[in-house]
């Protein structure tokens, strides 16, 4: 009881709306119009509106499978959903915020593209920008090796780098070249 001798309210949970083909198309194109998706993603998104609908009000998943399919299907169609222009514009922005052609690897092939899809745009991706550039501006985005603001600690300091590189998915040869080498800027 509050104050004034109440029982107080609880929140009422929200109960998701019924699924139709125009909610699904509705709520697609709220989501593309916010973020640039995968194909997989945008089918992540939806099946998980579905599901909630199915537990709330019951209803036919396998219905619902087939509206998403189809309208996955127009999607792509009318051009709003590219796997291609996604790995490419990611790759290209991993790249150059130095990420290795591991990381940018991965991350697209958690996002659903095909394996075919991420070798062309991380090879594109680095013959634009090349493993050696993109390792100096990782360096010096986490101040690492001759980056670092104190370079006495440099040398202390210098296997927690190696190790900071690995991490981010440079090969030990380039970490070492890097971390050991001077701070030079990387192309632009």
């Amino acid at each position: 009881m509050d104050e004034t001798g109440r029982e107080p309210r609880k929140p009422r949970e929200k109960k998701p709306r019924k699924v139709s083909p125009r909610y699904l198309e509705n709520a697609a194109l709220h989501y593309l119009k916010r973020y640039s998706a995968t194909v997989t993603q945008l089918k992540r998104v939806l099946m998980r509106r579905v599901d909630r609908s199915v537990r709330a009000h019951g209803g036919e998943r396998a219905e619902a499978v087939g509206w998403v399919d189809a309208l996955v299907e127009k999607l792509m169609r009318n051009g709003l959903i590219n796997d291609q222009a996604y790995a490419e514009t990611r790759a290209h922005s991993l790249r150059a915020s130095g990420r290795s052609s591991r990381v940018i690897a991965q991350k697209l092939k958690l996002k659903g593209v095909a394996p075919e899809v991420v070798a062309s745009k991380v090879a594109q991706a680095s013959a634009e920008l090349p493993e050696e550039a993109a390792a100096l501006i990782w360096a010096r985005k986490k101040r690492l090796g001759p980056f670092r603001r104190d370079l006495a600690t440099r040398k202390d300091q210098r296997q927690k780098d190696l190790a900071a590189m690995a991490r981010a998915g440079f090969p030990f040869a380039l970490a070492k070249k890097v971390i050991d080498g001077a701070a030079e800027e990387p192309p632009r």
